[in-house]
């Protein structure tokens, strides 16, 4: 049978390589080829991607069938014309190939179907577009909706950055006509997978998982390409990930297309990453992946030829694909000035290779007068395959060793996250994780009593509650929280001892309302890789809390989550288990109308309100010295929440005084105060009764947030709020002396407003 491959790239390559092997094949072509597919068959230059000149060179070789390798063609509708005249073709229609070369078209097909992906919108306008940018919550990543050759995908630093690119693409015609529409989607975090699969737009056959490296440089840095190396199979996606990935992504796909009036026969491609709520699909493609071909096709067993066959004539359910059960890994070496504009015309040596199980791949070569000539950005893919992994990784780079030309740059890290064969090799450290222990063991024993049986190293710790024998009718109080997106602040600025500090006094305020104090703490530190001093730093900044409010550390937990936490990223959350006498719990029976509302003064934002904080400043700003404050603005907004233990609790432990104590955290004044009062009560706020810091006038000016929305949001300078009936208001005020301030009262309830703001 005569088959002819359109493309002339590594991935047409490998396909014709594969090709070859068939007892079934007659003779190869390839339009146009490149000077590795020249020794399997014959080159055809001069066609382009005309479907009439394909289809009439075809007809006059008597091909059986034509492969389509790119994306470009197919969605162009190459396969709809040469289907047309009577071929035999392996690739999708026109129709089907815009689940690649359409982003908008993927995504809302995938939402139409319920295949899970990140949340998404799509802009013509840059108005529009900036104007959501602002408007969301969550890193994102910008796609050029149109065919970009991979290059089309940007994930900015910083809102600015996001900016920028919006403009380059929509205003600057960046990518011309595929940057025309733009797609702003949620930035998702996490291990990144390709599964492909064969289909006859029925039945889905998935392939070993590979693993692309997109970025030029060593350690994913550097610009975007095409793909710098691959291996297969990807220890991050076992059997049991794939046939879920088919169950829930594939399967469906190919399904929804049939259903749509456009079946999809050939390759279907899914990039996947594992995010920390399951598998999510980054993009379809319509083809098989360049370089993951490369890694993949060596492992196939089977006749490569009776699948394409089977894809065009709908019998694929018939077939069971065998693979060998080996590694394998393919290493690009691109041009000088790849991937912005490759310099070209560079004579390759060392290509007579001698080595079994090693292949090398033409992508970007010509042949002139005798010699190969480089010819674009990808120039060769060095695949090797071998019982390990790591054995394959050596012998591809044994082989490109002999492989010259002048500007040749690879990467040198090309399937090493494949060696996560171990805990560590799945991004998750254990000695970094043991180290930070032993950092922070001596902090945490600090706030050790008599009363720690067992705490830091052990599975659990263990306190012993005898000293709770003199309380007549002892509560435990119990609260679990965070401190928000005011971790990205500190994670950006290093300040890490601060949100430690931060997460234990915002847990004692919210058992305080309750009229508790502290006994023990739990602590939970999670991040994509675990710096053992950046935790430690954590850590100290917790235990150094607790010491002061006389609390235990009892223990805690350090993960170590690269597929859920972006790097350099971070999460704290507390537990904290505290004690009241039965008849001291508050909020108090009594809370009357006339009863009056003290206010103690906040530290700064505490944790609340950071997410809208981020939006409106950038590096620039926080960085800068502002003279009413006294400092930067980042240290503004990074001082630790303050706890009210010290000043509070003397007075708590007397009987009467205060009836109840409202903790202002997320919700602010409108949210919390109301969480303590009676039903048909209400509280009337005097915004004049004490001055509002600096720090929040600022926010409310750069981001122009209305006056009642500030106090919904904020803390507006206080952090406590204190319920005292009229009779003790004057003895409390001044025994809590400084910063405290009569600031509302409590009135009975007209209509819907539980506060009033005058």
């Amino acid at each position: 049978m005569n088959v002819m491959v359109i493309g002339s790239g590594g991935r047409e390559h490998a396909i014709g390589w594969k090709l070859a092997q068939s007892p079934r094949i007659g003779r190869l072509f390839f339009a146009p080829g490149n000077a590795g597919t020249s020794t399997l068959g014959q080159n055809l230059t001069g066609l382009g991607e005309n479907p009439e000149k394909i289809a009439v060179a075809a007809h006059e070789r008597n091909v059986e069938l034509v492969v389509i390798g790119p994306e470009a063609p197919l969605a162009n509708g190459l396969a709809d014309v040469l289907r047309a005249r009577g071929l035999r073709v392996f690739g999708p229609s026109r129709a089907a190939a815009q689940i690649e070369s359409s982003k908008r078209f993927a995504k809302e097909f995938m939402l139409r179907h319920g295949i899970p992906t990140a949340r998404f919108a799509v802009f013509t306008d840059v108005v529009s577009a900036e104007a959501y940018l602002e408007a969301v919550d969550y890193p994102v990543v910008i796609k050029a909706s149109g065919l970009a050759a991979g290059k089309g995908v940007f994930l900015p630093k910083d809102r600015q950055e996001a900016r920028q690119v919006i403009r380059d693409m929509l205003l600057g015609g960046a990518f011309g006509a595929a940057g025309k529409e733009v797609l702003i989607e949620e930035r998702l975090a996490g291990e990144e997978v390709s599964v492909l699969a064969f289909t006859d737009g029925n039945t889905v056959c998935p392939m070993p998982p590979a693993q692309d490296h997109k970025r030029l440089r060593d350690g994913d840095e550097g610009p975007n390409t095409g793909g710098m190396g691959a291996y297969a199979p990807a220890p991050i996606c076992p059997p049991e990930s794939v046939a879920e990935i088919v169950r829930t992504v594939l399967q469906p796909a190919v399904d929804g297309m049939r259903a749509e009036g456009c079946q999809f026969i050939g390759i279907l491609y899914a990039g996947m990453m594992l995010t920390h709520q399951g598998w999510k699909v980054l993009e379809f493609n319509c083809r098989f992946g360049d370089p993951e071909t490369q890694a993949i096709l060596p492992l196939l067993e089977s006749d490569l030829l009776e699948f394409f066959l089977a894809c065009c004539d709908g019998h694929l359910d018939g077939l069971v694909p065998s693979w060998k059960p080996l590694k394998s890994i393919c290493v690009v070496a691109a041009s000088e000035n790849y991937p912005d504009k490759p310099v070209v015309g560079r004579t390759v040596t060392g290509l007579n290779l001698r080595a079994d199980q090693t292949v090398i791949f033409h992508a970007g070569t010509e042949l002139l007068d005798g010699s190969v000539k480089t010819s674009g950005g990808r120039v060769l893919g060095i695949t090797a395959w071998d019982a390990s992994l790591k054995d394959a990784i050596n012998a591809a780079y044994r082989a490109l060793e002999q492989i010259s030309f002048e500007g040749m740059q690879f990467r040198r890290d090309i399937g090493k996250k494949g060696l996560r064969m171990t805990y560590a090799g799945a991004g998750v450290d254990i000695d970094a994780g043991n180290r930070a222990v032993t950092l922070m063991k001596s902090a945490v024993t600090a706030t050790y009593g008599p009363e720690v049986l067992a705490g830091v190293g052990a599975f659990g710790g263990l306190f012993d509650i005898k000293s709770l024998q003199k309380m007549k009718n002892p509560v435990l109080v119990a609260s679990t929280d965070g401190v928000g997106t005011k971790v990205k602040l500190a994670a950006q600025f290093g300040s890490y001892g601060s949100i430690g500090i931060d997460l234990v006094n915002h847990c004692i305020n919210d058992i305080l309302v309750q009229g508790a104090r502290p006994l023990f703490f739990l602590d939970y530190f999670a991040s994509s890789h675990i710096d053992p001093e950046k935790v430690a730093e954590v850590v100290a900044g917790i235990a150094g809390a607790c010491k002061t409010a006389g609390c235990a550390l009892l223990g805690g937990e350090t993960a170590e989550m690269p597929g859920v936490y972006l790097e350099n990223e971070f999460d704290v959350a507390g537990t904290i288990i505290g004690v009241v006498e039965r008849e001291q719990v508050l909020p108090k029976d009594g809370i009357q109308a006339g009863d009056v509302l003290l206010g103690l003064a906040s530290s700064g934002a505490h944790t609340n309100g950071y997410s809208l904080i981020r939006r409106l400043f950038d590096q620039q700003a926080l960085e800068k010295w502002v003279p009413e404050l006294g400092r930067r603005l980042i240290d503004a907004l990074l001082e630790p929440h303050r706890s009210y233990l010290d000043r509070l609790y003397p007075l708590l432990e007397e009987s009467g005084g205060i009836k109840a104590l409202a903790h202002l955290t997320g919700g602010g004044f409108i949210e919390n105060i109301p969480r303590i009062l009676p039903e048909e009560l209400s509280a009337r706020i005097e915004r004049d009764s004490w001055q509002v810091p600096v720090l929040f006038r600022m926010i409310q000016q750069r981001g122009s947030v209305p006056e009642d929305e500030m106090y919904r949001v904020f803390n507006m300078g206080i952090g406590m709020v204190v319920v005292v009936g009229r009779d003790r208001v004057d003895e409390i005020q001044n025994r809590l002396g400084e910063g405290c301030w009569r600031i509302g009262e409590v009135i009975p309830l007209s209509g819907n407003h539980k506060v009033t703001l005058a």
